[in-house]
């Protein structure tokens, strides 16, 4: 869990680095960043020097170099391919961001389900049988596949994936998966993220104790 927070801050710093790219800033400091990001100057030396990157006292970051550092961490230096199980209602709208994960260098190149007549093309991205996927997915080197699966057949979907030699997998199932501990999961639940932020929105009251949201 430590690593993946660690993850998910370098992804907001990104993020704010390149809106100061954006307003014409060549370096930032980390207390800079930090008002930016929403945490300290310390948390972000300490995430920046858990994957080596050090900046100046005096000088602060370079925003490029900072950037090039992120990208290469990220894996952006390179296109990222990964494959889309389910094209249902979630699925389809999926398939048809991808030229917005395009543009950070990730791709769904292509789509399986085990409905036939959702075997198609999708805004260019193939649709195939859920029974070629593993072929597929040796022979194309994936290792990240998205879930877009209902819950019941969600866990036999992902043995599937893990068989088939998956390492990371994105699901919008509303289950908790079992894989072996190799195997990263991350799960996305719409409705359990709206009734959190509902509730904060709502019910939390920080000045009385009852929840910091």
């Amino acid at each position: 869990m430590q690593i993946r927070n660690n993850i998910r801050r370098l992804l907001q710093y990104r993020m704010c680095l390149i809106r100061f790219r954006e307003l014409g800033f060549e370096r930032v400091y980390s207390y800079s960043l930090g008002r930016e990001a929403g945490v300290s100057p310390e948390q972000i030396r300490k995430d920046f020097s858990r994957f080596g990157i050090k900046g100046n006292k005096r000088g602060g970051y370079l925003i490029s170099e900072l950037l090039d550092s992120l990208n290469y961490i990220f894996g952006k230096n390179e296109l990222q391919d990964v494959i889309l199980i389910g094209v249902g209602n979630i699925g389809m709208a999926l398939a048809r961001y991808n030229c917005g994960f395009f543009k950070r260098r990730k791709y769904i190149v292509a789509g399986f389900d085990i409905d036939p007549s959702k075997i198609r093309k999708i805004n260019e991205i193939p649709v195939l049988p859920m029974e070629v996927m593993p072929r597929f997915v040796k022979e194309n080197g994936i290792t990240v596949g998205i879930m877009a699966v209902p819950a019941v057949s969600a866990q036999e979907v992902c043995n599937s994936l893990v068989n088939a030699g998956i390492k990371g997998i994105m699901n919008f199932a509303p289950i908790v998966l079992k894989a072996p501990k190799h195997v990263v999961i991350e799960n996305i639940n719409l409705c359990n993220v709206l009734e959190s932020v509902i509730y904060c929105a709502n019910y939390a009251r920080d000045d009385l104790g009852v929840l910091e949201c």
